[in-house]
């Protein structure tokens, strides 16, 4: 018996017993709900970007993301007025869904199902690093999905605060770890597209990248922190 007490086995249960006993005490907690400002009062001008068009999102999909707050806007580069009517010059959509409280079965929908359930074709994923003027820079999905003649360049991620996540299963894990440590469960998905115009996926991306640093510093103070 003492054997057994002292073997790997027996500290994987006991670890096992007592995250499972640190979640139901979490569980049955009155979960603290940070507020936060509203998102569609974040400013029409981040950096070099003007906001050129604010999306409508129909009450169905709305149903299914069950989100407590969403942005959906598209911004032009300054020098490129009218990127959104003229289809010219360089134009990113921010899309934020935010989640104050994941308990009662919200959760972030990962753009790796929603995109290719929306007609996309997935070309190509991996991470890419950014830096925003951290101490490090941050590690976000890069995905690429075609629709037709269509083809777009995809970031996202998940932001807890100051805690950037690409992955999608770590991002729970941290959930769970917030959710027993600070008794909060609020996380937000941060969706960044941008076209793809003549193959050339380099350009996009350095659109994507230049539109993410004039953001993330502004998007931080909408956010709980």
């Amino acid at each position: 018996m003492l054997k057994f007490l002292n073997s790997r086995a027996a500290r994987i249960v006991t670890v096992l017993l007592l995250v499972q006993a640190a979640l139901l005490y979490s569980a049955i907690r009155p979960e603290f709900v940070p507020d936060s400002r509203p998102l569609e009062t974040m400013p029409a001008t981040l950096g070099s970007w003007q906001l050129a068009q604010t999306g409508v999102i129909e009450q169905e999909v709305l149903d299914i993301l069950k989100a407590d707050d969403i942005l959906n806007r598209t911004y032009c580069l300054a020098a490129t007025p009218g990127c959104v009517t003229t289809g010219q010059g360089v134009a990113a959509n921010l899309f934020v869904a935010a989640f104050r409280s994941q308990r009662t079965g919200k959760a972030p929908h990962s753009p790796k199902n929603c995109l290719p359930g929306s007609g996309f074709v997935p070309l190509s994923s991996g991470e890419l690093a950014i830096d925003v003027g951290l101490a490090a820079p941050i590690l976000v999905n890069r995905y690429v999905v075609a629709s037709g003649s269509q083809k777009d360049l995809v970031l996202y991620w998940y932001q807890s605060r100051d805690r950037v996540v690409a992955n999608e299963y770590r991002a729970k894990f941290w959930v769970m770890v917030d959710a027993i440590r600070l008794n909060r469960t609020d996380t937000a998905l941060v969706r960044v597209i941008v076209p793809v115009v003549n193959r050339d996926e380099a350009k996009a991306e350095a659109a994507a990248t230049d539109f993410v640093k004039s953001f993330y510093s502004t998007l931080l103070t909408y956010l709980p922190s």
